[in-house]
């Protein structure tokens, strides 16, 4: 996160957000029912992906963006949340999933990006330069979990998705 240059105003935000949203939902509408229910060789489907999406930028509206402790945010139990990686978070996520339908697991995915944007902008920009935790030495600002749980998790997961298009032509 350390490298990664800020957008300079809320517009920049939500253009770059919306770019890798585009690009993302692109490469899902070319895939069939088959590709987005297969999985690839580390055992997510698109559908699994999409869903992993939609569970961290709810936790970024319910969390970064909101005030709720990050427990309740990702539904783990509190004490069983402060021992876990991030992996073993991902995999809580990815079990509660991966039997859902990929039409619902699109709905919400496109609701709770809706919901991400609607939310910042009524923050406004400010709000997002802010340090996330008063009490964090660093004192990065709200917007680097915003953009890491948005367009550079949309870029990250279009690419793995673009994968099974250029391996799979089913």
């Amino acid at each position: 996160m350390a490298d990664r240059i800020l957008p300079k105003s809320l517009d920049e935000l939500l253009t770059d957000i919306e770019r890798e949203w585009q690009a993302l939902m692109q490469v899902v509408d070319r895939l069939t029912p088959k590709q987005m229910t297969t999985p690839d060789t580390g055992g997510w489907s698109p559908k699994d992906n999409l869903a992993h999406l939609s569970a961290w930028m709810d936790f970024t509206l319910k969390s970064y963006l909101g005030d709720m402790p990050a427990y309740l945010a990702l539904g783990i139990e509190e004490q069983k949340l402060k021992g876990m990686s991030e992996d073993e978070e991902n995999a809580i996520i990815f079990e509660r999933n991966r039997a859902r339908p990929t039409d619902e697991v699109i709905s919400e995915l496109k609701s709770t990006y809706q919901e991400t944007v609607n939310t910042l902008k009524r923050m406004g920009f400010s709000n997002l330069m802010k340090p996330l935790k008063d009490d964090n030495p660093q004192q990065r600002p709200v917007i680097e979990w915003v953009i890491g749980n948005t367009s550079e998790h949309f870029a990250e997961h279009r690419v793995i998705i673009e994968h099974v298009l250029n391996t799979r032509k089913s």
